[in-house]
């Protein structure tokens, strides 16, 4: 693996760090990111760095990779963060950290390529079109493992990337992990009722019966985007939001300014489903539109109605993909319930780069029997499919 400098495929460049977005062109960012998922875009990312919901403070130190051309064109790029701990990653590592620690080791300070806070499938080598994909990404996992070394860390890890990059890091010397999500799939559906049609006639009813009991509860229901959103729905939204957080983690990952910062920055992609009683909001789910994909992300509520949960960030979701010809819809992490309402479960796949040898060996050992694992519970699972038998 190269260490940065003299790569092959033309691209004479060493890794930059940089420590802090802002420090790289938007333009230039976004074009190694392009724009089919919004939380690899330039906005989302400052907004979380200029919220202060990512920093030092907070325990996510960014540490950007950018590889330049000759010229000085960046080609390349990865969201990159020094770590204090594994909060907000949605890839458990705890018991590598606490094993590690209790044999004399020390975990922290480790290095994560993620969206901070959010289990989004995505690329995290992102390389500008037109140029030498492989020896982007060969530079940039080497700079990975470079600035490990050269900050004395434990271990560099990459999550929620695609397949194929989680392959070729392998190639590079990483270990190589695999979870499940829960997504749902448009074939092609004319709407709501066309899906409908496509499962068992038993969880066809059983969703009707659930939108039904929502619809009748004296509930409205409301999709909202762009200049639709207004500060009176973030102020109700960030209310649920750090109402589920504390319940759930003890402290919220985001703050107020993000979601101001992110309806400034991304308001056309940001899908709002805001359920109001009397023009009051009582619940809402927020959702970011890709190109392809509707990606949804928090929920929270103050009152509780039975069955809105799954309307406001299923039934709603699913609607809204078939209006906009929408091709998936990823509901994030956890979730077996999802199954039953048509998301079947996909694989996920992080990679791995530990320094120590003899944690290195555990851990191999680990996601090997971890990944047949992952592999029989998707099957045990996908005998269960919601959907018609074709036989």
């Amino acid at each position: 693996m190269p260490d940065g400098d003299d790569a092959g495929g033309g691209i004479e460049a060493a890794v930059k760090v940089v420590a802090g977005i802002k420090d790289v062109p938007a333009d230039a960012w976004d074009a190694c990111a392009g724009t089919a998922n919004p939380f690899l875009s330039h906005a989302f990312l400052s907004a979380l760095e200029d919220s202060g919901s990512v920093a030092a403070e907070t325990g996510w130190l960014p540490r950007h990779l950018i590889v330049e051309d000759p010229a000085g064109r960046v080609v390349g790029a990865m969201p990159l963060y020094l770590k204090g701990h594994s909060h907000g990653e949605y890839v458990f590592d705890w018991g590598w950290a606490d094993a590690y620690e209790r044999a004399g080791g020390r975990y922290y300070p480790k290095l994560l390529s993620a969206v901070p806070f959010t289990p989004v499938p995505g690329p995290r080598m992102l390389v500008r079109p037109g140029v030498d994909r492989a020896t982007v990404e060969e530079i940039l996992a080497g700079g990975i493992v470079g600035l490990l070394e050269r900050l004395g860390a434990s271990s560099a890890h990459i999550n929620f990337l695609p397949r194929a990059q989680w392959e070729r890091l392998g190639g590079f010397g990483f270990l190589q992990r695999t979870g499940l999500q829960f997504h749902w799939s448009n074939d092609g559906y004319a709407d709501f009722d066309a899906f409908l049609a496509a499962l068992s006639s038993r969880k066809r009813k059983a969703i009707r019966k659930e939108r039904r009991a929502v619809a009748e509860s004296g509930l409205t229901i409301r999709r909202l985007t762009g200049s639709d959103i207004q500060d009176r729905h973030w102020d109700a939204f960030f209310h649920f939001y750090i109402d589920t957080s504390d319940r759930k983690w003890g402290s919220p990952y985001l703050n107020r300014r993000f979601f101001a910062l992110l309806s400034e920055r991304l308001a056309e992609r940001v899908l709002l489903v805001v359920a109001e009683r009397d023009g009051t909001p009582v619940a809402g789910a927020l959702n970011l539109i890709g190109d392809d994909t509707l990606y949804g992300r928090n929920w929270g509520c103050t009152e509780d109605y039975r069955f809105l949960h799954f309307e406001a960030c299923y039934y709603q979701a699913i609607d809204f993909a078939i209006e906009r010809g929408l091709a998936k819809v990823e509901a994030g992490a956890q979730g077996p319930h999802k199954l039953q309402r048509g998301y079947l479960p996909v694989e996920t796949y992080s990679a791995h780069f530990i320094a120590d040898p003899r944690l290195r060996d555990a851990v191999a050992d680990f996601v090997v029997r971890e990944r047949r694992q992952v592999l029989h519970e998707k099957a045990m699972i996908e005998a269960e499919s919601p959907f018609r038998s074709e036989g």
